[in-house]
């Protein structure tokens, strides 16, 4: 016959791990969703769902068996590695979990572009590889903080700050403010981790006290009339919530990013621009206008003036490529034009510009500029790209002198270049392998007949400027492929109506598509004559109106060269003509309109707004990063007590556990819980006196069952003995 259980009629005690995890889970999820205005569709969401789910639901089933509280930090950042690891490591890690030097290199590769995407795209943004695993790794991090707080040092209260940091983030970034409902629904889960917190912990203490007078313990509440806790709780939470939502509706986001300065943008998270081509169309359909610049020029056509080179592909979006300046790119003594050769006629030209309203860190000069004079701070050529770009200083206010090269290839020149191009210039043939099949086939279709790369690039740029397409700003935003990704460039091709910017990628892409190295050029059109006439120059005044972008292609012997696919804007190259004859603005080649009326441009708005999201402003990006400083520094402030507290009482239970003489570690824990709870301890009273006082205390005064009797007497006369007994 079986010997009756001990424990029978006994429920199992409830560990804390489980319920509170699936607490801090729902949590976690609900703050994660509220980076939905910033990120297209939900796969971003379900990865950091699974990340943050795998570590607090690893770290539960490692607790269950026995893992030592201090090393749930360090158990928690593992099952994080292992996990990135596998998602992101491409097959490179041991048994793919374990990283090695291959996936060390594949993540700092991931970071850079998922850095440089964030640097440069919008709201909402693509969420490529880079930024998946930025999201991943932090909702890891977040979760290992919050089991920290929550489980280890068992101060939940202070598990909802990492669960602030995506829910607070849009707040800064969008219009309006962080989401109420986000804020709503993140303040019901906190007050639910609480209340799942206090049950566990209190239905723990009652049904299995712990052993020991060390030993953590939650104490029911005396019961009394009036509101009881959960009213408490529900008031208290509510205020939270309401001063949530006050809070964000009267904080102003974050200003900068983006070509339009009237949208709000942050810089702590998709903050130093919008997507370049995107924010270029938002400004062109904005009805106001305001000068850019003005420049008076001795060339023999008023030039483009070039801003930033878009190169390379993020996903399937195009992006600038974001390299440290070169101290040795001097602007005072340029490089001739990568791929130049002295075949080609030149002709020195000298360009003074003065800034009326851009504010950019990027220069915007002709073509190709060989010297420029009398800018204020550090500027630097980029010959990869064929920028000036300064790190620590802007256009505003900026007057100086372009010395540049009027280049004038012929088409036979262009014609003869050869196919075999140099390392640097065979990454602008790199395309996104999920690209539409129409861009290919009217790629393929389009430039058949062509003989060369110089007429294949001819037969696409008059492809594109004939009459099946027609310029339009409004229609991609209406018909929802807005933008210069490959996939809107496919839908481009079939709906053929757009602005510069899809004729600009769709021109690029195909140019890839059939070999020839592209990129896109975003600045300004050669603007307006004026009346004003000095020292025999014309000035030109360039306005918001001008924003412009443009395909380049590259020709061995010639270099970049650039086209004009935009029906209704610019000019025609004249090396793109049997004639080689320039179409004077305003002219008509073939029957199409060189250049519109000025006043046909809906677009347009103030150039100091209209290219910060190209070109990062530096006071805004500034602002942002002290406001993320601040915020940083903030959290970091509110965790110092609750985390400095923590490592106390850790301190004070080994000195404890070490040997005889704990006595008085343990008394100094009960006087800092004491307090802890709202009790006044005095400086002026005795170990005695005080434990008199907590001894009237409830749940001191009938401890429950289980706990002896006399505990915090005998813990007083062991802290008595070895504070004033004599040594040994």
């Amino acid at each position: 016959m079986s010997r009756p259980d001990a424990t029978a009629g006994r429920r199992r005690p409830i560990r804390p791990e489980w319920p509170v995890t699936g607490a801090l889970l729902l949590l976690l999820f609900v703050a994660n969703g509220a980076l939905g205005p910033l990120l297209q569709g939900t796969t971003w969401w379900w990865l950091m769902a699974f990340v943050s789910g795998t570590v607090l639901l690893g770290l539960a089933g490692l607790r269950r068996v026995g893992l030592a509280e201090s090393l749930a930090p360090v158990a928690g950042f593992g099952i994080l590695l292992a996990t990135v690891t596998l998602l992101f490591g491409g097959g490179t890690g041991l048994l793919w979990l374990i990283p090695s030097l291959e996936t060390i290199d594949r993540f700092g590769t991931l970071v850079d572009s998922g850095l440089e995407s964030i640097q440069q795209q919008g709201t909402p943004a693509d969420p490529v590889p880079g930024i998946l695993l930025l999201l991943g790794a932090g909702a890891g991090v977040i979760a290992v903080m919050m089991h920290l707080l929550a489980i280890t040092l068992r101060v939940p209260a202070l598990a909802g700050l990492p669960a602030l940091v995506p829910v607070a983030v849009p707040g800064l970034i969008v219009d309006g403010g962080a989401d109420p409902l986000a804020l709503a629904l993140t303040a019901i889960a906190f007050l639910i981790l609480l209340r799942v917190d206090v049950r566990v912990r209190r239905a723990r203490e009652t049904e299995n006290p712990p052993a020991g007078p060390n030993a953590p313990r939650v104490v029911g509440p005396v019961r009394r009339r009036g509101p009881g806790p959960l009213w408490g709780s529900m008031v208290v939470g509510s205020i939270g919530v309401v001063g949530a939502l006050l809070l964000s509706v009267t904080t102003p986001a974050v200003p900068g990013g983006g070509f339009g300065g009237n949208r709000s943008a942050g810089t702590l998270l998709f903050g130093t621009g919008v997507t370049p081509l995107i924010n270029l169309g938002q400004d062109l359909r904005r009805p106001e206008s305001s000068p850019a610049l003005h420049y008076r020029t001795n060339a023999s056509t008023p030039p483009y003036l070039k801003l930033l080179t878009l190169d390379n592909f993020v996903g399937a979006t195009w992006m600038a490529r974001v390299e440290p300046a070169d101290p040795n790119g001097n602007v005072g003594d340029i490089d001739l034009p990568q791929g130049l050769s002295s075949r080609v006629a030149t002709r020195e030209t000298t360009t003074q510009v003065v800034i009326d309203g851009v504010a950019t860190r990027w220069l915007p000069t002709p073509f190709a500029p060989k010297k420029v004079t009398g800018l204020v701070g550090d500027w630097y050529w980029d010959r990869s790209t064929s920028t000036i770009a300064s790190t620590n200083s802007i256009t505003r206010g900026q007057q100086y002198t372009v010395t540049a090269l009027e280049l004038a290839p012929t088409a036979e020149q262009l014609r003869a270049a050869g196919t075999r191009y140099p390392a640097s210039i065979r990454r602008n043939l790199a395309l996104p392998g999920n690209r539409p099949a129409v861009i290919d086939q009217t790629a393929g279709n389009v430039t058949g007949g062509a003989i060369s790369p110089y007429d294949a690039a001819v037969a696409l740029q008059d492809y594109l400027r004939g009459d099946q397409f027609s310029y339009d700003t409004d229609a991609p935003v209406a018909a929802g492929y807005d933008g210069g990704g490959v996939d809107v460039v496919g839908k481009f091709l079939e709906v053929k109506r757009g602005y510069c910017v899809h004729f600009a990628s769709a021109m690029a892409v195909m140019a890839r598509s059939i070999g020839i190295p592209a990129r896109i050029a975003i600045g300004y059109l050669p603007g307006s004559r004026s009346t004003s006439y000095i020292e025999g120059r014309d000035r030109f005044n360039v306005d918001a109106h001008d924003l412009h972008s443009w395909p380049e292609l590259y020709f061995g012997g010639v270099g970049w060269v650039a086209f004009e696919p935009t029906p209704g804007r610019g000019t025609v190259p004249a090396y793109t003509r049997a004639t080689d004859a320039q179409v004077p603005l305003g002219g008509v080649v073939d029957g199409l309109p060189s250049t519109a009326p000025r006043n046909a441009d809906p677009g347009g708005q103030n150039p100091s707004d209209a290219l910060r999201a190209a070109t990062a402003q530096t006071g805004d990006s500034a602002a942002a990063r002290t406001l993320a400083a601040v915020l940083a520094a903030v959290l970091i402030v509110l965790m110092l007590p609750g985390g400095a507290r923590a490592l106390r009482r850790q301190v004070r239970r080994r000195r404890v556990r070490a040997g005889p003489g704990g006595g008085g570690w343990a008394w100094d824990e009960v006087t800092d819980t004491a307090v802890d709870h709202g009790v006044l301890v005095r400086d002026t009273e005795t170990p005695r006196e005080l434990a008199a006082r907590l001894e009237l205390l409830p749940g001191l005064s009938h401890p429950p069952a289980g706990y002896p009797a006399d505990a915090l007497r005998r813990l007083l006369v062991a802290a008595e003995r070895q504070r004033f007994g004599r040594p040994g």
